[in-house]
């Protein structure tokens, strides 16, 4: 994944949210859990090495918070996070449509969205290549803060469908 010519994408579903009752979708926030979830996977892109020059957030609450969880633990390295509301309750065509406007010197996007749209977008950009397992396990669940990590062999703007390398998928460990 050193390689010049090939970028990273990281799909994230945001982390635990909380479900207050009568509160709006939108402004849930994350829970206890959730936050031990965020924390868990900046440690895991800090200690890959996969960090981050770009950030693309849905607008709502819980990913806001999940991004500022992440982006704690790996320090002044994180980039602010570009919050999209196109991101909030969209189909996958829209969440790859935010992906294909990422500026080209973006070597590393981080995209913290929702489902079914995560799961739906990762299940679509996979490409034959992927890995077996990690195609089976996203596609089967996709929990809360669960990490598709791709290979982007080409330009963001052309990325569409079957061109991008499911590397693997994480899940923070349930304690």
């Amino acid at each position: 994944m050193n390689r010049p010519d090939v970028k990273t994408l990281l799909i994230l579903r945001h982390a635990k949210a909380e479900t207050p009752w009568g509160a709006p979708d939108r402004d849930r926030g994350l829970t206890e859990r959730g936050g031990e979830q965020a924390r868990w996977i900046g440690e895991y892109l800090l200690r890959e090495g996969l960090l981050p020059d770009g950030a693309t957030v849905s607008d709502a609450l819980r990913t806001r918070a999940t991004y500022a969880w992440i982006a704690s633990v790996l320090g002044e390295d994180a980039p602010s996070a570009y919050l999209d509301e196109r991101l909030y309750d969209a189909p996958a065509r829209r969440l790859i449509a935010v992906i294909n406007e990422t500026p080209e010197t973006v070597r590393t996007l981080i995209l913290v969205a929702h489902q079914p749209a995560v799961q739906e977008a990762a299940t679509q950009l996979a490409s034959a290549d992927s890995d077996e397992m990690a195609v089976w396990d996203m596609a089967s669940d996709y929990p809360t803060a669960g990490l598709c990590v791709f290979t982007v062999p080409g330009d963001w703007a052309s990325l569409d469908g079957r061109d991008a390398t499911l590397e693997r998928f994480v899940v923070p460990p349930k304690h």
